[in-house]
């Protein structure tokens, strides 16, 4: 399977203007709110409707504005997994997953059990049998009297995810698809999305803004700003290169400066009022960044790392020497605030330490190198 979009659509000031392809891949739209990641999958879904462009799933055309083809959202074969589940209250488990099962006519007429009513829904034995199904490959048996009230929030999502598979789809939309449950059940919830997902075996879009969610469920990622894709790519080559002041802050870089171009290898991060110097030919830029866990720290004459990896050698035009203005207490490490302590600039740098390592050096003046090799070069968008 595989999904293309160029589409535009414009609501109210804001301009959609959505161009990616993905293959038989998890692809997630990375992004803050209002950035366009759900109107994008309404669009795919055939909810909204682009003012121009094309949707096109594994060959297949949903929406062509110039051919004048726009598929109802019944004929586009897509599950979409709204953020709120959209169960209806009043009726049980069962009902919820039966009335998902959509009226097809392509079924044999000479078995019974297969046959399609001439109303052109299945017999109940028939949908007795894929609601069966559907409840046992969801851990759902059990529980088909049940209304979502008394379900848990992790049960809503699997019933809300039953009725969208029981059609098969040829692609699975998953709008922020744990907003609605508690922090503490989110993670066991994804490991059974995933599980899900990998059965499914087609191309799913997910949106969210939770980098570490995205990181973990998905194969490629699509950081949305604005309505516009600024980058997308294999999510270790995102997280590794963002390319943007947006995709930087997105995927967890808390360290970003606007800076002035000294050189073609230097830079002055005017934020921190520190002098860097970069690996890569600077080209247009207009930021840097570094992630927290990448600045190594030492005080006297004994070195101590505070990273768990290789981050590369330190040079010595990346050395400085700061003073502590801030200690924050994370529940597993510190976060050490920093300014340049000749010229401090207007915003404090952030060091993450392991706890065990700052209780044991506790001082207010420290040596910071930034390696090279883990500054991030950003343009604006």
């Amino acid at each position: 399977m595989s999904l293309y979009v160029d589409i535009e659509k414009r609501y109210g000031k804001f301009h959609l203007k959505m161009k990616f392809e993905s293959g038989n891949k998890v692809l997630s739209l990375l992004g803050a709110s209002g950035c366009g990641k759900s109107l994008t999958l309404k669009c795919i879904a055939g909810i909204e409707t682009p003012d121009r462009g094309r949707i096109v799933l594994d060959g297949r055309v949903l929406f062509d504005s110039e051919k004048r083809i726009n598929l109802p959202p019944q004929k586009r074969k897509v599950g979409y997994l709204f953020q709120q589940y959209a169960l209806f209250p009043n009726m049980t488990v069962y009902q919820n997953i039966a009335v998902g099962i959509r009226k097809e006519k392509k079924t044999s007429r000479n078995n019974k059990n297969d046959v399609e009513e001439k109303s052109g829904a299945y017999n109940k034995e028939t949908v007795d049998h894929i609601v069966s199904e559907m409840l046992a490959s969801m851990d759902l048996e059990g529980m088909e009297q049940k209304y979502p009230h008394q379900l848990s929030g992790g049960q809503q999502q699997r019933v809300a995810l039953a009725r969208i598979l029981v059609n098969e789809p040829d692609i699975l939309l998953l709008d922020e698809p744990f907003s609605a449950l508690d922090s503490h059940l989110r993670f066991r919830l994804e490991q059974q999305v995933r599980d899900i997902i990998h059965r499914f075996g087609k191309s799913v879009v997910l949106v969210s803004h939770n980098r570490d969610e995205v990181f973990r469920l998905t194969d490629k990622i699509a950081i949305v700003a604005d309505g516009n894709v600024e980058t997308i790519g294999d999510k270790h080559e995102v997280f590794r290169e963002p390319r943007t002041k947006n995709g930087a802050i997105l995927t967890g870089c808390k360290n970003v400066s606007p800076v002035k171009q000294l050189d073609e290898h230097h830079v002055l991060a005017t934020d921190w009022n520190l002098k860097l110097r970069v690996e890569e030919p600077l080209g247009n830029i207009s930021f840097v960044g570094i992630r927290m866990k990448y600045i190594r720290g030492f005080s006297g004459e004994n070195e101590n790392v505070f990273v768990h990896h290789d981050v590369g050698d330190c040079d010595e035009e990346n050395v400085f020497t700061c003073k502590v203005v801030e200690v924050i207490e994370n529940p597993f490490s510190y976060t050490v605030m920093l300014v340049n302590t000749d010229n401090p600039g207007p915003t404090p740098i952030g060091w993450e330490m392991l706890k065990d390592a700052w209780e044991g050096m506790q001082t207010d003046i420290v040596t910071i190198c930034m390696p090279s090799s883990t500054i991030l070069l950003l343009k604006e968008q």
